[in-house]
């Protein structure tokens, strides 16, 4: 062996001693991959609702990149989260509703986890990252199996208003599940990984029953807080097809009638402040951590709310208030601190985001577009649009200007997000739009797989679920 050789070999030898000795973090950048549920645009990096407190939300938006229109691909927990974590559509694999066993229609080999374990990461999380009523264990390394249980609300005491489940509890901040949840990460955080991680971290919060400890509904005084945004005749110009999506009578009537309105508009509040505490826990705990500075960092709502805007509640709409979530992004080397992006995307652009940003090929099938550019430089050229199904057929497709809905029945919405941004006047009945009707057509998906019953589902078809 001459001279350089053993140079070369000793340099290798010692670097190898050293990374043992010090426990380096691998080569490959890991991934902290925080999902929440039922979070819409209320978090403070969007600057529109100054009532919501969200202090470590917006402490990981000062971290990184923070995207103020990017889009579900549905507003539904399910098909929501079975597309972005397999790359594919619900116009393509059918997955529609929450009755939808996705398990059978969606393999094991085409999701994001498998695309990480084939590349060698260590994958594991806790929490809701799918759908947990079709758990798939398989895919993962290892699991948060026990959650713990949530406490209940006392027998006499209000539980909500008809489906609009809320009540303030005594109870400690770790008797709620989410605890446990941030405590398996905080934990994974701490330990020594010889393989890079993807570590998923799915908080329940602030999916009702928003039933959360009540110094978390102190933080909101009933007589500080302010209705959302409404107009009594908003729905006067939406197609039937929309308006039978509103359902007013099945929630905001009777919330109207009890004169609870405003208390339920604390709940959220309170759920949303104590799903921002157990984030807090997870930030302190990856800043502390070996891996901060090798690791990528991702969260993501899976769709948003309505509470009452459009005479709605819930999520199962196609308008702004239920496609919009928050999406925040941390990139060692490429994100820069406290930057906002304003170009619309959808969440079908995190799976290749992710393959991209860790040199792991982007499966073919995959239907979203990496969004590598917008973290580099936010203000990039970009020429996409956000778009979002709901059942059969229904699409949305938003742009930074325009939001362009057609149900399967033909029924048709356009609304002009500048000049209109809470959505209350319907242009698409008018002449002079069509080409802008057409231009934003072609945003929507080409195919629309057959509705389909899942061997696991017992409800009838399309029946509307709001559970875990």
């Amino acid at each position: 062996m001459n001279s350089r050789c053993r140079l070369h070999a000793l340099v290798a030898l010692f670097l190898a001693l050293m990374a043992s000795a010090v426990g380096a973090t691998p080569s490959k950048p890991n991934v902290l991959f925080i999902a929440v549920d039922d979070l819409r645009d209320w978090v403070g990096y969007f600057g529109h609702n100054p009532q919501t407190k969200t202090p470590n939300f917006d402490r990981l938006a000062k971290m990184g990149v923070s995207f103020t229109r990017a889009y579900c691909a549905s507003p539904v927990c399910n098909p929501s989260r079975a597309a972005l974590m397999s790359g594919l559509r619900p116009s393509t694999s059918a997955v529609y509703e929450n009755n939808i066993d996705f398990r059978p229609l969606l393999p094991e080999s085409k999701m994001l986890t498998t695309a990480f374990r084939n590349a060698g990461y260590f994958v594991h999380g806790s929490g809701k990252i799918y759908h947990e009523s079709y758990r798939r264990r398989s895919e993962w390394d290892d699991y948060l199996d026990k959650e713990g249980g949530n406490p209940k609300v006392p027998a006499g005491q209000s539980d909500g208003v008809g489906g609009i489940k809320f009540a303030a509890l005594d109870c400690k901040d770790e008797d709620i599940s989410d605890y446990g949840i941030a405590d398996y990460g905080i934990a994974s955080l701490a330990k020594k990984h010889d393989k890079p991680f993807f570590l998923a971290v799915g908080f329940h919060k602030p999916h009702m029953p928003w039933n959360v400890p009540r110094k978390y509904f102190d933080l909101f005084p009933l007589e500080s807080i302010k209705l959302p945004p409404y107009l009594e005749n908003d729905l006067d110009d939406v197609p039937p097809a929309g308006v039978r999506m509103a359902h007013p009578e099945t929630d905001h009537v009777p919330m109207v009638k009890s004169g609870r309105w405003k208390e339920a508009i604390q709940a959220y509040l309170a759920t949303i402040a104590y799903c921002d505490m157990n984030l807090g826990r997870l930030l302190d705990a990856f800043e502390k951590s070996a891996y901060k500075d090798n690791t990528i960092l991702c969260l993501w709502g899976d769709h948003g709310w309505h509470l009452g805007e459009k005479h709605h509640w819930r999520k199962f709409s196609l308008w702004e208030e239920a496609t919009r979530s928050p999406l925040i992004w941390i990139v060692p080397g490429l994100t820069k601190p406290n930057t906002v992006c304003e170009r619309t995307i959808d969440f079908m652009s995190i799976y290749p985001t992710l393959t991209d940003l860790c040199g792991i090929p982007t499966p073919t099938h995959n239907e979203g577009v990496s969004i590598r550019t917008l973290l580099g430089n936010p203000a990039a050229a970009w020429d996409q649009a956000g778009v979002t199904t709901y059942r059969y057929k229904n699409h949305t497709a938003r742009t930074a200007d325009w939001r362009y809905i057609r149900y399967a029945n033909g029924d048709e919405e356009l609304y002009d997000e500048r000049k209109d941004p809470n959505e209350w006047t319907n242009l698409a009945t008018k002449p002079e739009f069509a080409a802008k009707k057409t231009e934003l057509a072609k945003f929507l998906p080409t195919q629309d797989a057959a509705e389909t019953d899942s061997p696991a589902s017992s409800q009838k078809k399309g029946q509307r679920k709001n559970k875990k």
